[in-house]
């Protein structure tokens, strides 16, 4: 089983980040935040001004670790990484099958089975813990809504009719978001998910989280030797991780959902760590963002049973996992790619 290992998040503006022996070293001003041995590290994000030495840089990509470049408040830059790893013989298969319209269409509707059962679950577990500050009604509706267009799914008959499911579903798991929001409803409102920029609290906390996800999933994907630009569900388009994005669809209700409703209902972030910039966006202050932060890893600590391996795992092998499988379906070693179900 592949080793969990930590996400080092450096977001104290001015940070400088070099390599000491076998060691990966962050200060500021000269002084010494944060020395970490770099055999625990497997990933890199930096926030805003933040720089890396070259050595660093070569050290990272010899030895698989992920450095991505953020603004300070989130929004993806680039990222750095050495050779792609893999077999290329796996990326010319994924090429291939990304050209087959109807294997295209079932690896997406798959996909979009997952995220439908995790949204359902998700809403479904908040009218069980939260029933009487619910509006059951309308959550049991939006419930069944979805429950109806996860049947739909095995019938469609190109990847336009998944994709236009898995916005229905969208349109209704969204518009009883707000419904979740049971704690600080006066500061924390939800009307419609905006983003590019997030003009709300709320919707600057998923596009955050959102992005942490993506680097979890696009290194994972690297990892296993996929090519994360090429997917199923999503169009190919210059500068996009169609694949890492297909792969986060399933894993955004359960995992990243949760994680801002979480902060939200338990008071651990409020409204006084946002404000608006001259662009109109909202964003976070420097210590809700390392909350945010400290929660994710939290997160990707907990322990979960994986229904298809049939073994418990930490929440932060999930993507390498769920990535192994799509390239286990590519190389032809399983009948289809499966989803992950949260139970």
């Amino acid at each position: 089983m592949r080793k969990l290992l930590n996400t080092l998040y450096v977001s104290s503006q001015g940070s400088y980040i070099h390599k000491a022996g076998d060691t990966i070293v962050v200060e500021r001003e000269q002084q010494k935040l944060l020395q970490l041995p770099a055999h625990t590290i497997g990933g890199i994000v930096c926030f805003g001004n933040v720089l890396c030495s070259p050595f660093l840089l070569g050290f990272c990509a010899e030895h698989d670790i992920a450095i991505s470049f953020l603004t300070e408040y989130g929004n993806f830059l680039a990222s750095v990484r050495g050779p792609i790893s893999g077999n290329v013989l796996l990326r010319r298969e994924q090429y291939r099958m990304a050209d087959n319209a109807e294997i295209t269409r079932s690896v997406a509707a798959n996909i979009v089975m997952g995220k439908l059962a995790n949204s359902r679950l998700v809403i479904n577990r908040a009218t069980r813990d939260h029933r009487e500050k619910l509006d059951v009604d309308t959550i049991k509706r939006a419930s069944s809504s979805i429950d109806r267009l996860i049947e739909e799914l095995p019938r469609t008959i190109n990847v336009d009719k998944v994709r236009g499911i898995e916005g229905m579903a969208a349109a209704e798991y969204f518009a009883l978001f707000n419904h979740l929001i049971i704690d600080q409803k006066e500061d924390f409102v939800f009307k419609d998910r905006n983003r590019r920029p997030p003009l709300d609290p709320v919707n600057a906390l998923l596009s955050f989280v959102y992005t942490l996800l993506a680097h979890d999933v696009r290194s994972s994907l690297e990892t296993v030797g996929l090519d994360p630009a090429v997917g199923f569900l999503h169009r190919d388009r210059p500068g996009r991780a169609g694949l890492a994005l297909d792969l986060m669809e399933e894993f955004r209700p359960v995992i990243a959902d949760r994680l801002v409703l979480s902060l939200i209902n338990r008071r651990q972030v409020n409204l006084k760590g946002f404000k608006k910039a001259e662009n109109g966006a909202v964003v976070m202050d420097d210590a809700t963002r390392k909350t945010v932060l400290t929660e994710y890893q939290n997160k990707k600590q907990y322990e979960i049973f994986h229904p298809y391996i049939e073994e418990k795992i930490p929440l932060g092998l999930l993507f390498f996992i769920q990535a192994n499988l799509m390239a286990r379906f590519i190389r032809g070693d399983i009948d289809g790619y499966p989803p992950f179900f949260w139970r």
